[in-house]
Order: C-alpha cells, then structure tokens, then sequence
C-alpha cells in the first residue's frame, strides 16, 4: 500500500496514452485506432453537449456492448456530465426505477429496448434517443476537447443491489475511476501489446474497468455480447486475444469446453471477481491456459477493488484473497474499530481514495456504510466498512470467512432479495415470499424463493402465476432455480420471518 503517486486526470484524458497509430477499439463494427477513437469520442461529447444540459446532469444509456456503450464512460464526463449506465440484462421496472431515481434527463437505447418502456416510465424532463441515432453523432460534427473537470467531480453513477429495496446508485469521481485503471493496469501487468475480451457488462465497475485500465495502459478492447461460451472461444482465436476478465459461473462454463490447445495458449492473464474461486477450478483453469497468469480478486462497488492474490500465490494459497491493490489500504477491525490480531475475523474496512463518494440522494444508507476510517488508517477520511467478515494472516493475506447481510450474489450479479419478493407478493394470492441464496456449484449461490398462499390454493397453479410473473418483471439472472409453497414461515422474538432459520432449512 502506498499513496498516491500517479497525477490524477480527468476520466476522459484515458485514451490519450495510448499510441495514436495502435488499435484501441476492436468489434464487429470494425476497429478504431487510438487517434480515431479520441476524435469519436470528442464528437460523441460534444452531441451530449449541445443538449444544453447543466453540468453535473444525469445521462443514462441502456445500450448494446459497441462503440457507444465503450465511450459513454467517457463522453459523458466530458461534457460535464454523469453517465449512468444501465445493465442490458434489466427489464423496465428496473430501468424506470434507475431513470427516476438518478433524475436522468437522458437515455441513449437500442430500438428495441426502448420500445419495452411503458407511459410513466420516462421521469418527467427526460428524452429518450435510439443507439442508433446517437452513433450518427460519431461520424461528424464538432470535436470537444479533453476536460479540466476536477478529479474530485462526480462522473458516474453505477446502480448495485442492496440486501433490502431497490438498487441505489454509488457515485464515483473522475478520481475514483482513473486510479481505479492505474491501479489495476499495474497489478495485472497490462501493455501495449495486450488485447482485452470485455464479456462482462459496461454498467458493473468490473465490466467498466475493463475498458479503463487496458486503455491507460495503451492496449486494445474488444467488446463481446457473447450468447454462448463457444462465442468467447471464438473471440480468443479471431481476435488475439492475451485478457480474459470473468466471474466464476463463466469459467465453469469455460473449462467445460474443448479448447484447441492452440487457442489456449493466446491466453496470457486470467482474472477473477465476483465470487470465489473453488480449489477444483483453479486446478482445471491452471491446467487448460497454462500460459496464462490467473489473478482472484475482490471488490465491491463502493470501493470499486480491493484485493488481488499475486499469480505466484495461487497453487499455494488458491483460497486467499490476497491483499490490497494499489491505492486501497485494507483494515480488518474489531466492532470497537480496533486491529484484529492475526488469524482473527473481523470486517474488512477499505480506506483509501478508491472509496466512492456514497450513495444518490440516500444519506441514511451512505451513513451505514460510508464511515470514518478507523484510527488505524494511514488514509483517514471515509471508508467503506464492507460488512464483510474476513480474517488476515502472519504473512498478510486475508482470507474470507462470510457475508453478513442477505446479499444473493449469483454468477456474478448482486441480487437484492427484497427485488423478487415484491414481486412475488405483487401476484394474487400470495401472502408472503422470502427469497434466499442458496448454494450452487456452477452460480456461486441459485435463488429459492418461498412462498405463504393467502389462502388455500393450489400449490402449482400459483407457482406457476409467480414464475410467469417473475419472467416478464425481472431479468433472467434474478429468476429463481427452485419456488416452494409453504403453509407457514417461522418468526424469530421480534415477530418478523426467520430468515436463519429458513436458510437453515434449505441447505440441509
């Protein structure tokens, strides 16, 4: 851990490191070298500017993974605006919910798409454009320039599920999300030379990093809608490709696969968030890409990154989460504040100028996790105080132990169980849900939702309403694996559902 070294740009500023003569851009619309991108980029800003927005305003895009979706992150900013992504994958109770929410005054959709929206859905004073109009705007016209916005300026909202409502959106700077890219272009050792397979979603902050960080290191990304893990084989071979960033349900999808050995071999880093990597894994990963360096990892939004395991590490310590990337300084700490002592659990607390600036226009949960760093802390200032339950050792490297609110996370995704269950009791006849994580050998955790019946009623029929409800509310990620009707639920000394007791119940 160290402090800051770097100089802190503009979010905007990323492309400019790159070789203006090298690929910066590589898809299926073609590819674009450093000085292209940077004049699209521009033209792109300065569309979003001629709408006349006041600075600090919320532009939203709910876009498929191409050139817009890429630069988005960095046009808007340059405008002087906050972009907010919205994941592709969400249905328009969810995007309704994120427009109105963050007050957006635009949303930048695929055609389809944004025929899904309903009246009502728009939040008043917002527009909505096609992706394909907004592209137009990349071929021609004026060319903003780089920003001086200050490094400490709102730049984007990322939207993230909590245990309880609706997701809230964490507010990142400039600062966050360009030492975000130096740090982990640095820990992962990126080049030049590197061509990164983005398969992940723009609108997580893994999925954005992995545009940021392989263009301040002058690499090249190629933006990948995959529809089956074939594609991502495909992608390796035709595109060259020496990054793959995924989560652990894609790389058991992944290791199922024949891989020409050939192919493989292009592999030259491997890295791994949104869940843990199981010994099993690690073994068939090292096995299959044995020229490419495997790195877990651990994060969350509101810190963005946390911990890396060095590639070194992995065969002796495959269960560690390693220790702090750059620019995060990680204390594992007593209820009191106080240093744990070595071997000993406690929250996993992160200090550092990482750490996001709180949620949207909800102080009451930025006030739960956003915190004083503790008194240890070079850093001082606020800190995320994760609620993650986490142990380090002699030698430094942390270790997770548990989760301690009812976050599901499911291949990847950070699922809010309050989401589903209203919902569910959203359908006639069903008087309550409660929706659990469960575990799951390929997801990490698989959704069980319960449900109480408001009445006699036949047990299929309403599972049968909830699902097909459920399908047409939610994305498929949310869907639950198993629905259970049940007569009754437990209740804890305070009158309110056991939820302990019916996790208890469901992995016996």
């Amino acid at each position: 851990m160290g402090l800051i070294d770097p100089p802190i740009l503009p979010i905007d500023h990323v492309l400019r490191n790159g070789d203006p003569s090298r690929p910066a851009l590589d898809g299926r619309a073609g590819a674009l070298d450093y000085a292209e991108l940077e004049e699209s980029l521009g033209r792109l800003a300065a569309w979003l500017k001629g709408f006349g927005f006041e600075a600090g305003d919320r532009v939203a895009s709910w876009v498929a993974k191409g050139v817009v979706a890429a630069l988005m992150p960095l046009a808007a900013p340059r405008a002087g605006l906050v972009h907010v992504p919205v994941n592709p994958l969400l249905k328009r109770a969810q995007v309704a919910h994120i427009l109105a929410d963050s007050g957006a005054r635009l949303l930048i959709g695929t055609g389809a798409r944004l025929a899904t929206l309903e009246p009502g859905d728009m939040p008043a004073g917002c527009e909505a454009h096609s992706e394909d109009d907004t592209a137009c705007a990349l071929t021609g016209g004026k060319v903003l320039p780089p920003s001086d916005a200050d490094p400490d300026a709102l730049a984007a909202i990322l939207y993230t599920s909590g245990s309880t409502g609706r997701p809230k959106g964490v507010m990142l700077s400039h600062a966050n999300l360009w030492l975000g890219a130096v740090s982990v272009a640095d820990y992962l050792k990126l080049t030049p030379n590197d061509r990164t397979l983005c398969v992940l979603p723009f609108s997580f902050d893994y999925g954005q990093n992995q545009l940021l960080s392989t263009w301040y290191a002058g690499g090249c990304v190629v933006p990948l809608d995959y529809l089956t893990p074939r594609d991502v084989i495909r992608s390796v071979e035709r595109r060259e490709i020496t990054t793959l960033a995924g989560v652990p349900p894609l790389w058991v999808q992944l290791v199922e696969l024949e891989w020409p050995a050939e192919v493989a071999a292009r592999l030259r880093r491997l890295t791994n968030s949104g869940g843990a990597l199981t010994r099993p894994l690690v073994a068939r990963l090292r096995a299959l890409f044995p020229n490419a360096d495997l790195y877990p990892m651990y994060g969350l939004t509101e810190a963005f990154r946390s911990t890396y395991l060095p590639p070194a590490l992995v065969d002796t310590h495959p269960d560690s989460m390693g220790s702090a990337i750059p620019h995060a300084e990680i204390l594992v700490v007593r209820p009191d504040g106080s240093l744990t002592d070595d071997g000993e659990p406690g929250e996993l607390v992160h200090c550092g100028p990482l750490v996001a600036q709180g949620y949207w226009q909800d102080p009451d949960r930025t006030a739960q996790r956003f915190r004083p760093s503790p008194s240890a802390s070079h850093y001082g200032g606020m800190a995320v105080w994760s609620g993650d339950t986490v142990r380090r050792e002699a030698d430094g490297l942390l270790y997770f132990v548990g989760r301690d609110d009812a976050m599901i996370k499911s291949a990847g995704n950070r699922i809010s169980p309050t989401e589903i269950e209203e919902a569910a009791v959203a359908v006639q006849g069903v008087a309550e849900a409660v929706a659990l994580g469960v575990p799951d050998a390929r997801l990490g955790q698989a959704v069980k939702l319960l449900l109480r019946p408001s009445a006699k009623k036949d047990g299929n029929e309403l599972e049968e309403r909830v699902r097909a409800t459920l399908k047409a509310e939610l994305p498929n990620f949310m869907q639950p694996a198993e629905i259970v009707v049940r007569k009754d639920f437990p209740h804890n000394a305070n009158g309110k559902i056991d939820r302990a007791a019916l996790m208890a119940e469901a992995v016996a």
